[in-house]
């Protein structure tokens, strides 16, 4: 068991850095952030005032470099988290990275390779949040047969209008977040954690404003879909389809729908409903206290390190198993077929 202090350099200090790591890392005994770089010295420094930080980095490799830290937390979007997270652990130093994994596959699996070669060092990758409430409790119901046989999944997440307007951002960037599309990689992380992975699928999207200005006001294309639809086939036996879009104004809230022979479970709104053959409707099943779960990032990443506990949420092979599925969808999309899983890679 590692009794030392841990000692954390922060890449990256976006809105899930400064809002749920930094304050998280801060309120664990023997854990110090020494330093933080950000995207310009005028941000990195911003950050280290807000939070108290000592120092700041000119660059992500000083940041690795730095011989008082031996842990690292990747705060970046995910055109720097291959490069970063493999550069931090042939430096010996633990790293958490900020979901998603990667720009691609090819990706993922180098930066698995690499934890491999480092069985030593803690490799996590910040987990699928939306539904740890209720995780515990939808695996055990499944287990207990609450719906019988597994037939059909079912997901839809969107709710807005399409914007002509806005400027284009990171998450539609191919640059910045390559084949990641919206919410579709947290959404099919958190099915495999009640039902396992996809062996095979199909999808169509669709971007409908082509070009958009960037922030130096240039002019970008869009290459990444505002709107999707997967249909696949489970290990379980089930049929998946998910809808993720930016484009169904008023569809109401993000749910994802077990359907089996004998129940149905829905979960919305960080609530689970339910309802067998004898029942007229769904209500609201309630979670139990030893089951519920919670956000516990930071927490389980230290108490990894410290040899206390292994890493949940999220280890680097469900990593490599979304990121798969991601760019078997942008694949599927381009070619008009159907691509089988685990990718040939």
């Amino acid at each position: 068991m590692i009794t030392e202090p841990i000692r954390v350099g922060i890449i990256g200090a976006g809105r899930n850095t400064k809002s749920r790591h930094i304050p998280g890392l801060q309120a664990i005994d023997g854990v110090e952030i020494i330093g933080v770089c950000n995207r310009s010295k005028e941000s990195s420094q911003a950050v280290a005032d807000e939070f108290g930080i000592p120092k700041t980095y000119n660059n992500w490799q000083d940041a690795i470099k730095d011989d008082e830290t031996n842990a690292i937390v990747i705060g970046t979007w995910p055109y720097m988290h291959c490069r970063t997270t493999v550069a931090a652990l042939m430096a010996n130093k633990h790293v958490m990275c900020e979901a998603r994994m990667a720009m691609n596959a090819r990706e993922a699996h180098i930066m698995r390779m690499m934890s491999r070669q480092k069985p030593e060092l803690i490799a996590q990758i910040v987990p699928s949040p939306m539904t740890l409430r209720v995780d515990n409790t939808i695996k055990r119901l499944l287990v207990e047969g609450y719906v019988g046989d597994l037939l059909a999944i079912e997901v839809r997440a969107g709710g807005s209008f399409l914007d002509r307007e806005s400027p284009i951002q990171w998450r539609q960037d191919f640059d910045l977040s390559g084949m990641n599309i919206m919410s579709m990689g947290i959404w099919y992380e958190a099915l495999m954690r009640w039902i396992g992975e996809a062996t095979k699928i199909m999808a169509m999207g669709n971007t409908f404003v082509k070009n958009r200005m960037d922030t130096d006001g240039n002019i970008k294309s869009v290459r990444i879909p505002e709107h999707i639809d997967v249909v696949g086939e489970l290990t379980c036996g089930a049929q998946l389809h998910m809808q993720v879009s930016s484009v169904t104004g008023l569809a109401g809230q993000p749910e994802a729908i077990i359907f089996g022979s004998d129940g149905t479970l829905r979960f919305s709104e960080n609530k689970l409903f339910g309802g067998q053959k004898t029942d007229n409707s769904l209500m609201e099943i309630d979670i139990p206290t030893e089951e519920e779960g919670a956000w516990r990032v930071e927490e389980e990443f230290i108490n990894a390190i410290r040899g206390e506990e292994v890493i949940t949420h999220t280890d680097f092979d469900t990593g490599v198993k979304y990121m798969e599925f991601t760019e078997a969808v942008t694949r599927s999309m381009m070619s008009g077929t159907t691509i089988s899983l685990p990718l040939q890679i």
